[in-house]
């Protein structure tokens, strides 16, 4: 070979620029990799204390979610409140052993300890203002770290006392920490070890030397370096409690070191590869390969960013660079049209379910509300924005149950009934059914609830029972006294005195009237349900219509010596109404005035003459109508029971009906009490028009 030739000085100054290149990469890359290894380390010994201070949020949430729970016990009220020392221990014992907690203290209103189980706390707890929290207590020579928890208990009267729940943190709990974490724990009180997870005894962790500082943009936590038992560790601290207890949470970097050891000698030798093979393969391809790749590289960035309608091109003669070429474009098409399916169904599903009118929710494993629908905005009251990340018990909170809501939660497929409180303190009963996100032998499967208000109905349900007793018995009542006295006319009727017959013919009529009001009253309701009820108003005499009502209700008038009073205007308007319908009004609010009110008591109709309208008026000296059933007294299947009448059944359909047939008429149905007791209940029908 020849020095002067170009090939030769071509090969020369290449081999020398590999070499020079290699160099100048290599140390630096060296450099690099101690530097990223280290971040790495460091980065890992950062991470794992912000998980440790998740683990032990949660470990204190936990704990202050057993005090809740142990406060808000019925049970523990009542014996607080007796302040039975014996009951009370042996309860908190029992609580104790089914929470897994390792003491709990119950202490009366005045800061007393009172009772207490589990392991001895060297401290007068009761006595002290404590938060929820780690504490160090001293026991002995050295401290001894408890999680505790104070929750008040409320009484009857007012401030029953309080609850003080608490475990034990020793070396176990700091281990399953550090299992969970994935490094070394030790805590510390005052720099003395109090618990550790490594496999050493306390007083040999008393010798380690220590590097401590506080660098740049740790917020203020401080990191270090130790060595012990042959190893190297790097560690940060996590306080716990400031000023008296800290976390030190350690990672092993021996292997690491060895590890950055390694990856230097193979560094070297690649590059020592890589100039010698370079030196041959990178003049000839790197022209080749660069500019087609580089092309590609570009549509990549493009497509990355979302720009899929610029085509992929690579104008190259090697095959392999245009099948990926070719592959890349076949990917920007077909991304492209799978995110605009994407883009359709994601809106047309967030169409469906905010068109849905029940109520949607996920729960992650912990039970906190992923997703909340505008259908289960309109049904709880509470905006998707107030409950999102929350837990579901905080949000739907049971009523007449002892178990949260999360508890109560159906099983996929199934449906459970649950009366929750929700916003602004209103309750409503609510039909809940679950379904699993994720296939069953997945451990983290998100739950999806749909719920509806069934509150409506559950109430229709009793009211209903309610209305078919009462039917039942509004059935018996009459047909009972229509077969005494027709039993009676059919065994006695020529041994009976003319007064006799008389009193059993009024009773089987009165009978009848009852049975036939009854009917027309069911009759009327279906009608009106159905859509198909109709009033024919024409001009008719309302003396006349008065008249009609008042013989049908004699003879029940009659039998409980009520006296009836009619006072109408000197002349009689005519009016525009259904003379049988109108009837059938006087009738309902006739019978209701003498079923509540008492015997030998007087009712009285009255009618006078206000604008264009009729005021009627039916009053009796009744109990009167209580507060309560004001709103709902002309509602279907509302019945009012006063205290010592005997009226206490009906079916809950005379006044709806009458309510329907005025407003058919165009006028208006109302109730108020009357001077010296009893009720009116009044109603207007439109006068005659005159043309």
């Amino acid at each position: 070979m020849h020095f002067r030739s170009l090939s030769t000085q071509m090969v020369v100054s290449f081999i020398a620029l590999v070499l020079i290149a290699a160099t100048a990469v290599g140390v630096p890359g060296i450099w690099l990799i101690q530097q990223q290894m280290e971040r790495q380390a460091w980065r890992q010994v950062d991470q794992a204390r912000v998980a440790s201070e998740a683990l032990y949020a949660a470990r204190r949430q936990e704990v202050a979610d057993l005090a809740m729970l142990t406060a808000q016990r019925p049970t523990l009220r009542e014996l607080l409140g007796q302040g039975e020392r014996e009951g009370l221990s042996s309860y908190l014992s029992t609580l104790r052993s089914g929470a897994g907690l390792d003491v709990i203290l119950a202490c009366g209103p005045d800061g007393g300890l009172i009772a207490e189980a589990g392991e001895a706390v060297a401290a007068d707890l009761c006595g002290e203002s404590i938060t929820d929290g780690f504490r160090a207590l001293a026991t002995g020579t050295s401290p001894r770290i408890w999680l505790l928890s104070v929750q008040s208990v409320r009484g009857e009267s007012g401030d029953a006392g309080r609850v003080v729940v608490g475990k034990a943190v020793g070396n176990q709990f700091v281990t399953e920490i550090g299992d969970q974490a994935g490094l070394e724990h030790t805590l510390l009180v005052e720099e003395q070890p109090v618990a550790t997870s490594l496999s050493a005894n306390l007083a040999s962790l008393n010798d380690i030397e220590r590097s401590v500082y506080r660098p740049p943009g740790a917020g203020g936590a401080q990191q270090g370096t130790f060595g012990f038992a042959g190893r190297s560790y790097y560690f940060t601290r996590l306080s716990l409690k400031e000023g008296e207890l800290v976390d030190e949470v350690a990672l092993d970097v021996t292997d690491l070191a060895a590890t950055r050891r390694r990856y230097i000698a193979i560094l070297l030798a690649s590059i020592a590869t890589v100039a010698a093979v370079g030196s041959t393969a990178g003049v000839i391809l790197a022209h080749r390969i660069g500019r087609p790749l580089g092309r590609l590289t570009e549509a990549a960035a493009r497509m990355s960013e979302g720009d899929l309608r610029s085509p992929v091109r690579a104008e190259t003669d090697i095959e392999e660079i245009a099948l990926v070429a070719a592959a890349l474009e076949v990917a920007r098409v077909d991304l492209g049209h799978t995110l605009s399916r994407l883009q359709q169904q994601t809106a047309w599903s967030e169409h469906l379910l905010e068109a849905v009118v029940e109520g949607i929710i996920t729960l992650d494993p912990q039970d906190r509300i992923m997703f909340f629908s505008r259908g289960a905005e309109r049904i709880t009251g509470w905006r998707k924005d107030r409950v999102l990340g929350r837990h579901a018990d905080e949000v739907f909170r049971t009523v007449e149950r002892d178990e949260p809501f999360s508890q109560l939660i159906p099983a996929p497929g199934r449906k459970h009934k649950i009366v929750v409180e929700l916003a602004q303190g209103r309750q409503a009963t609510l039909a809940v059914t679950g379904a699993r996100l994720t296939p069953p032998d997945e451990g983290d499967a998100e739950v999806a609830l749909v719920f509806r208000d069934v509150s409506e109905e559950e109430a229709v349900h009793r009211l209903l029972g309610h209305f078919l007793a009462n039917v039942a018995h509004e059935f018996r009542t009459p047909l009972s006294a229509l077969a005494a006295s027709t039993e009676m006319l059919l065994d006695r009727t020529s041994e009976l005195s003319y007064e006799e017959l008389e009193t059993l013919l009024t009773s089987l009529h009165v009978g009848v009237v009852g049975l036939q009001t009854l009917v027309d009253n069911l009759l009327e309701s279906a009608s009106i349900e159905a859509g198909r009820f109709r009033v024919y108003p024409r001009p008719s005499d309302l003396g006349e219509i008065i008249a009609e009502a008042m013989r049908t209700m004699q003879p029940l008038l009659d039998k409980r010596g009520q006296r009836l009073t009619v006072e109408l205007p000197a002349a009689i308007p005519m009016v525009e109404a259904d003379p049988r319908r109108t009837a059938q009004v006087l009738v309902n609010l006739l019978s209701n005035a003498s079923k509540y009110g008492p015997e030998h008591s007087p009712i009285a109709i009255e009618a006078r003459s206000r604008g264009k309208w009729v005021r009627v008026s039916v009053a009796d000296r009744g109990p009167g109508i209580p507060s309560e059933y004001r709103r709902s007294l002309f509602r279907r299947f509302e019945v009012p029971s006063h205290a010592g009448n005997e009226a206490q059944y009906g079916t809950g359909l005379g006044l709806s009906v009458v309510k329907a047939i005025v407003e058919a008429h165009g006028g208006r149905v109302g109730a108020e009490d009357r001077p010296g007791g009893g009720s009116v209940f009044w109603f207007t029908v439109p006068k005659e028009s005159v043309a």
